[in-house]
């Protein structure tokens, strides 16, 4: 009898001695076993410090409205591991992701892999056995030694670059950006979603012969009275775009990104192997109205406004208070937070101060994960008199009690914190 997808899952994450185990080796000679040369026509590798998730988000949903079929791999997952991988805008049902499992544990025969390892050889697998035109993979962590980047992308993003994964990916930005911008290939578009880059982001494109397409260089941006926008890139002008489905000005630009890597797919030169329709107005305007990600600056209305965002870095602690701060309401904010052992809670918590009047801190699970207690005491500079939790659902509901009409309460600090709170609030819907 088969193994459930628990049951898989269980296995998968005893598998290895270490959680996280970069390096390219063993994957790759399992790849190759599996014989996963390419798992679509054309590839789009999407890494960064924030932001890849919402970009690899808008890649999907601009190429489904082009009428293309896609293969979109993210993690990680909020409610349910198939969340990891969907085709054509579904979700991997268990019988397919059981049925990739088996494959790659036939394969792999002495090799051991990470879960993390495991989850990207299924979607690779699930993706070339579907023979969709187009994959969009986002990196796990860095980029360079990602079992992502065992695939050549035909175009390559990087989103941001900022101080999280110090223990994987070194202690200075240079290094951090050296280790994201191994996804860049020679030849094929390099895209970046800011020019805030570091040195050694620059360099390396430049040592490999990749072609750059540089925000606010080769293609830019403009938001207009209303939040409609208009794109402009080397070739393309889109005018009267709608605001994309995801809340948060920082969306404009991940939107903007995603057009950009598109149109460098499309152009004279372009590495890609399944055509790519000309991105015309209406087709950009209705993929923005039906990006769907969970979890980035999501809103749930009522007398008491939710919201829910990630936000485990500094970095994105820093745009969660910015787009805090552009949307005021009548009462108080309250922050319900949680966040993992290695992160930098200190920097997090006065990140978010500014946009702060009230925190309910949670204790999230161990092993990465630390007490209320332990994390009163990272944000003690900044937290005034906190409650604290020994879950996050009981943060969620003391802030309920807590609130009244007219006040928000945000859930941030962890996608440990974020998920429970989907569940909680009932607003997770399947796909």
């Amino acid at each position: 009898m088969s193994a459930s997808l628990e049951q898989w899952l269980s296995r998968q994450e005893a598998a290895h001695p270490r959680a996280i185990d970069l390096g390219l080796e063993r994957v790759c000679e399992v790849a190759r076993r599996l014989g996963l040369k390419r798992p679509a026509a054309t590839v789009i590798t999407v890494a960064g410090t924030n932001g890849k998730g919402s970009t690899a988000a808008h890649l999907e949903a601009l190429l489904l409205a082009a009428g293309c079929s896609t293969g979109l791999f993210t993690s990680p997952h909020f409610i349910r591991y198939n969340e990891r991988i969907r085709i054509d805008g579904r979700e991997a049902d268990d019988a397919a992701l059981v049925a990739a499992f088996e494959r790659i544990e036939a394969a792999r025969a002495e090799i051991s892999l990470t879960f993390f390892e495991y989850n990207t050889l299924a979607a690779l697998w699930l993706f070339a056995e579907r023979s969709v035109q187009f994959a969009v993979l986002e990196v796990g962590l860095g980029g360079r030694l990602d079992a992502v980047n065992l695939v050549d992308a035909d175009a390559a993003v990087l989103c941001s670059v900022g101080f999280d994964h110090r223990d994987w990916l070194g202690d200075t930005l240079d290094e951090i950006g050296a280790e994201k911008a191994g996804v860049f290939r020679a030849g094929r578009p390099a895209v970046l979603g800011t020019p805030l880059m570091p040195e050694s982001v620059y360099s390396r494109i430049e040592r490999l012969g990749a072609v750059p397409v540089v925000a606010e260089r080769d293609f830019s941006w403009h938001i207009e009275d209303g939040g409609h926008w208009c794109y402009q890139g080397p070739r393309l002008c889109l005018r009267d775009l709608p605001p994309s489905s995801l809340q948060g000005p920082i969306q404009y630009r991940n939107a903007a990104t995603a057009l950009a890597t598109l149109e460098a797919l499309c152009g004279p030169h372009s590495p890609a192997r399944s055509p790519l329709p000309p991105l015309e107005q209406a087709t950009a305007a209705s993929a923005l109205g039906r990006v769907r990600l969970a979890g980035r600056f999501q809103v749930v209305p009522g007398p008491i406004e939710w919201i829910l965002d990630i936000a485990h870095n500094p970095p994105a602690a820093e745009v969660l208070c910015a787009q805090l701060r552009a949307r005021p309401c009548r009462g108080r904010t309250l922050a319900v937070i949680g966040v993992l052992g290695d992160k930098d809670a200190a920097a997090i918590g006065a990140a978010l101060a500014p946009a702060v009047d009230g925190w309910f801190l949670c204790s999230l699970p161990p092993p990465r994960g630390i007490d209320a207690a332990e994390l009163a005491r990272r944000l003690a500079a900044v937290a005034v008199e906190p409650r604290l939790s020994g879950s996050v659902p009981e943060g969620l509901e003391a802030a309920r009690r807590a609130a009244h009409p007219g006040d928000r309460i945000v859930v941030c600090g962890s996608v440990l914190t974020v998920a429970p709170a989907l569940e909680w609030l009932r607003v997770y819907s399947p796909r």
